[in-house]
């Protein structure tokens, strides 16, 4: 099984690419700080999901991948919510985009609790 099958790589993969091709439209002066740092922590999602399923041979290792990816998820929930409070995205999509990356770091949050099911070895 590959990491591309698990769905919360898939939604965390489908919400970066949201987030990306909206930061497209954000103003230039933003280009090294908020676009920059909105996309890095969207990918990152994704990223962390990926190495802590090749970790996972070892729990802890997995463990540890896995909540990187669920911190990178709360930091990109961050810049969601400066996306809407300078006005470069309304209430609506922040909403969406929010539940996103909500329902990702539920199956995060699934993974941690169940390594087991996920070909972790109990050590």
């Amino acid at each position: 099984m590959s990491f591309k099958t698990l769905l919360a790589y898939q939604k965390a993969f489908e919400l970066s690419m949201e987030v990306f091709e909206l930061s497209k439209s954000f103003p230039k002066e933003e280009t090294y700080s908020l676009t920059d740092q909105i996309r890095r922590s969207s990918r990152s999602i994704c990223t962390n999901i990926a190495e802590a399923y090749r970790k996972r041979e070892y729990k802890k290792h997995f463990i540890s991948k896995l909540t990187d990816a669920d911190s990178e998820n709360s930091e990109t929930q961050v810049w969601i919510d400066f996306s809407n409070s300078c006005n470069y995205i309304n209430l609506e999509l922040q909403q969406n985009l929010t539940n996103k990356s909500i329902e990702a770091g539920k199956l995060i949050n699934f993974m941690i609790s169940n390594p087991g099911k996920f070909g972790v070895k109990k050590l």
